[in-house]
């Protein structure tokens, strides 16, 4: 039976923005496991050593004037919760690597063009680009929220870990025929992503060992658990990412 894990962890920053503390953990006790800071919404903090990665830094959830600078960043495209340029320079240094799919790059200094399927080594860490957008979900008949070819997934090699950041996507096929991810992070924020039971369809194809819904919004997370609480080899952990 799969662990539920609906601990408080320990608040380890304060910001004078608009969430006053964050959590963070890591997978487990090996020496290749990354510490993860759970920011909000869609944006993460990863540190291994001495090395720092953001995703998708927001202003609106945190000051990083105040939160370790980046060796790394990660866009997952150009919607403004996702892509913020203020965000991005507070974070930043004259050594950071910035990665994004190409229509958000074109509007960051100096930016990498990471293209669905890519791999390259930024910032010394692997890096595969994972394509990400709607099936199912319209805007319109016919527009997707998210369409294909614009935005990415990342997955984030740490050693012998591999950590999958969904980005703003459904289950895909290119997501459910991942491999030997340690870490997933999917997205449940609706009308935009996934419903609990497209997150446990693509979690019960790929099979992440430990499973972080993400960007749920006021999504009722109590339903994934319930749908992957028999399903042994997939850890849920629910922390504060609305």
């Amino acid at each position: 039976m799969n662990g539920i894990i609906l601990a408080v962890m320990a608040l380890v920053f304060t910001t004078a923005g608009p969430a006053a503390a964050f959590e963070r953990e890591c997978l487990d006790k090996s020496p290749t496991s990354p510490e993860i800071t759970f920011i909000g919404h869609g944006t993460l903090m990863f540190q291994r050593g001495q090395k720092i990665i953001h995703v998708d830094p927001w202003t609106e959830l945190a000051d990083y004037r105040k939160l370790p600078k980046a060796d790394l960043i990660l866009i997952t495209h150009e919607h403004r919760d996702h892509l913020d340029l203020k965000a991005i320079e507070a974070a930043r240094t004259p050594k950071t690597v910035v990665a994004a799919p190409e229509a958000a790059a074109r509007q960051i200094k100096d930016a990498v063009i990471m293209r669905n399927g890519e791999t390259k080594i930024l910032a010394g860490f692997s890096v595969e680009a994972v394509p990400a957008y709607n099936i199912v979900h319209m805007q319109s008949p016919g527009v997707p929220f998210h369409p294909k070819g614009i935005g990415n997934g990342y997955i984030l090699t740490f050693g012998d870990k591999r950590v999958y950041i969904a980005g703003d996507t459904e289950n895909t096929p290119e997501m459910k025929a991942l491999k030997n991810i340690d870490i997933a992070f999917l997205p449940m924020n609706l009308p935009y992503t996934m419903t609990p039971e497209m997150v446990a369809d693509a979690a019960k194809a790929f099979r992440p060992k430990v499973l972080y819904p993400y960007h749920y919004s006021d999504t009722d997370v109590s339903r994934l658990t319930a749908l992957l609480r028999n399903e042994k080899g997939i850890e849920v952990r629910i922390r504060k990412m609305k």
